[in-house]
């Protein structure tokens, strides 16, 4: 149960509101972070494909110039790669506790 509370935490940041209306910079930013993520998660061969569909939902809404909305698609998929990166670092070492003793 511990260990889903990183993963809350990470999706519940996600969600905040903003105060303000973003622009093209403040999504370029956290498209970057969230493909820079995205690339860790694949590293550790570990990236869903919800992160994928975030990523593509962004970069349609940027095209489309909704930077409110490429933006949070960003930081989602910027959040949802944390959680993959999260989940493949922790089961690296649950499975010890699984192995018959």
């Amino acid at each position: 149960m511990k260990r889903s509370l990183p993963l809350a935490m990470l999706l519940a940041l996600c969600f905040a509101p903003n105060a303000r209306a973003a622009n093209e910079a403040d999504y370029k930013a956290a498209f970057a972070a969230a493909e820079a993520a995205s690339k860790e998660a694949t590293g550790l061969r570990n990236q869903w494909t919800v992160t994928v569909q975030a990523l593509t939902a962004a970069k349609k809404a940027a095209d489309g110039g909704d930077f409110d909305r490429a933006t949070a698609a960003a930081k989602e998929a910027e959040a949802l790669a944390k959680a993959s990166i999260f989940q493949a670092n922790t089961e690296k070492e649950a499975w010890k506790a699984m192995e018959i003793r």
